[in-house]
């Protein structure tokens, strides 16, 4: 129960918005009570003095007020049910909301811990399983405790003697719920987590549909499923039993509690010391009161099934983020784009050794800087500090001269744009899917920068142009195509730093060289900063930074570091049998010609930049 007192306190402030209704919803209870009490009276009233007389005239005014008082406990319970019902949803909507605002702000290995299909059970059944605790589980308390007076008062007023004999039963309840609550708690618990890791399997398999199907996964996934769906099978029956041993238990002390209530009352109708109306109401009223009594002893079982779920909710919410705003943040201010590392070193939580260590470099304004390394060097490191996802454990980073954590995040974040790896798509139109990277844009700026990443022609193409819906692993679009749309995003989002992780990944010549024009028109006139393996884009860049095993081991020019014959030439000897983008390197040269490097980064007429034009068709 202490546990349960932790997660309800932990839990009722979200409630502070609706607690009227919760007020009104008790008043309803209260007077449903009353009317229920007033009915088995006027039940009485009616047998004794029309039923057992036999007078047609004595029963008109008992069933009349039997009838208004059946009404009105009719009415005032719809009332109180309906307001209940949209309470209690409207709490599940507001914790709901509550921790998926959290979910949202954790970093990226949080998701790396938490398999997407627990998380998304933990927002399902777990946000209802603290509804039935907080709302719903408040509500039948206190409509239980307020039945079980009202009919407990009314059955001693008729006979005192008969009625405390008959609450024996009630200790009874009570201590056979705290002997049940523990195994209830214990396969409610097993069953949420079951049910979390059966979702997971289910999204795995249909996320990854076309592994599954090349490598005959089928009966492989179907296995998975089936072991995580026993062992929910197993939580679930084993719950189940407990609850229904409970249920017919208390359904066998009840029946014989009512059977000593009904030989007691013939004995005492036999001596004429009770009317049958009086043994009939009292037999109602015991019926009436047994079952708030079994409420409010299966209180500890639905508190400790609610438990597992607020457990698990506390695992999330307990969770902390990252990263934060400052508590004093500096003013926002135009942003030029210069970019710097200052010492910087990084471990990723729970890692074994540092991703960065003690790095140091700056890029300026319309500078094009290239990352490159072998896999796992912390290239991808360096595009999570500079979007802080994660702050460096040591040195700085800075945005114009200013430490990020003294920025507010989403001041950051709008002045430094991500193309990351993966081509984020999302469910909605290829229209939403561009103005994501600016709500509210218009659909003229939304169009220009389809025109600018070259993807205008082929979206236009589409059945229904800019509203065609696309989805996650849609086939509407090539790689390619979906590229160019991401392309058009950061572009529309005209951030004045820009961070291009793998830009090229997975593409083939063609592809490569379609995206390849339209990142010249994003990155002119910006501070970027490309992650990437394709060494034949690096002749384009203005600076070359090589990173091994965490540290930064080079930087300059290509040719530079080609001269210098050290890690970056060894890593362009590797790469060059396998060249992902040669076509398009080999295509430019024949166009357009080599111009030497000058001191810095000009744009050109058509306002793109002349470092890229030298390569770049």
């Amino acid at each position: 129960m202490r546990k349960a007192r932790k997660a309800f306190a932990r839990f009722w402030p979200l409630t502070r918005g609706d607690r009227r209704w919760l007020l009104l919803i008790i008043g309803c209870v209260v007077v449903s009570a009353l009317a229920e009490t007033a009915s088995i009276l006027l039940f009485a009233d009616l047998t004794d003095h029309a039923l057992k007389a036999g007078s047609l005239s004595a029963f008109w005014g008992p069933a009349g007020a039997w009838l208004g008082v059946a009404v009105l406990g009719a009415l005032v319970g719809y009332l109180g049910n309906s307001l209940a019902a949209w309470t209690a949803e409207r709490f599940v909507l507001r914790l709901r909301a509550h921790v998926f605002r959290h979910v949202q702000r954790m970093p990226p290995h949080f998701f790396q811990r938490h398999r997407r299909g627990d998380l998304v059970a933990r927002l399902t059944g777990d946000v209802e399983a603290i509804e039935q605790m907080v709302v719903s589980g408040v509500v039948g308390t206190v409509s239980a405790a307020f039945s079980a007076v009202f009919y407990a008062a009314a059955a001693l007023w008729l006979r005192w003697d008969l009625a405390l004999a008959t609450f024996v039963l009630a200790p009874v309840l009570l201590l056979t719920a705290r002997r049940f609550s523990g195994r209830i708690s214990s396969a409610a618990r097993d069953e949420r987590t079951a049910d979390g890791a059966l979702t997971s399997v289910v999204e795995e398999a249909l996320g990854n549909i076309v592994l599954t199907q090349a490598y005959n996964r089928r009966r492989d996934e179907e296995r998975r499923l089936d072991r995580e769906a026993r062992a929910w099978l197993r939580a679930s029956v084993r719950g189940a039993r407990a609850s229904e041993l409970y249920e017919q238990f208390v359904e066998v002390m009840e029946t014989l509690c009512v059977l000593a209530v009904i030989g007691l009352g013939a004995w005492e109708i036999s001596q004429d010391r009770m009317s049958l109306g009086d043994l009939l109401a009292f037999a109602a009223f015991l019926g009436y009161l047994y079952p708030p009594v079994r409420s409010l002893g299966g209180l500890g079982l639905t508190l400790t099934a609610a438990t597992a779920g607020a457990d698990r909710l506390r695992e999330v919410l307990d969770a902390r983020p990252a990263v934060t705003d400052p508590a004093d943040p500096v003013a926002p201010w135009p942003v030029r784009g210069r970019v710097s590392l200052h010492g910087a070193s990084f471990r990723y939580p729970g890692a074994a050794a540092d991703s960065l260590r003690d790095v140091t470099f700056t890029a300026g304004p319309g500078e094009l800087v290239l990352v490159t390394g072998a896999s796992g060097a912390g290239k991808s490191t360096l595009s999570k500090l500079l979007l802080r996802f994660y702050d460096p454990d040591a040195g700085a980073v800075r945005l114009d001269g200013v430490p990020l954590p003294d920025l507010p995040l989403d001041f950051l974040r709008e002045n430094v744009a991500l193309l990351p790896q993966e081509t984020l798509v999302l469910h909605g139109t290829v229209r939403e899917n561009i103005a994501c990277g600016r709500p509210g844009a218009s659909d003229a700026e939304i169009e220009r920068a389809a025109r600018d990443a070259a993807a205008h022609d082929f979206i236009s193409a589409l059945p229904e142009g800019y509203d065609t819906p696309l989805a996650p692993g849609t086939a509407v679009l090539s790689g390619g195509q979906l590229q160019r749309v991401a392309i058009a995003r950061a572009m529309l989002r005209a951030a004045p730093v820009l961070v291009l992780d793998e830009p090229t990944a997975g593409l083939d010549a063609l592809a490569a060289r379609q995206v390849v024009r339209p990142l010249r028109r994003l990155t002119a006139g910006r501070t970027t900063v490309m992650i990437t393996h394709d060494l034949h884009l690096a002749p384009d860049a203005d600076r070359v930074l090589v990173v091994e095993e965490g540290r930064l081991v080079e930087s300059g020019t290509h040719a530079e570091l080609l001269a210098r014959g050290g890690a970056y030439a060894r890593l362009h000897g590797a790469a060059a049998p396998a060249a992902p983008v040669a076509a398009v390197v080999e295509a430019a040269a024949v166009v357009v010609p080599i111009v030497d490097r000058g001191p810095a980064p000009a744009l050109t007429s058509d306002g793109t930049s002349a470092a890229l034009s030298r390569v770049w068709p």
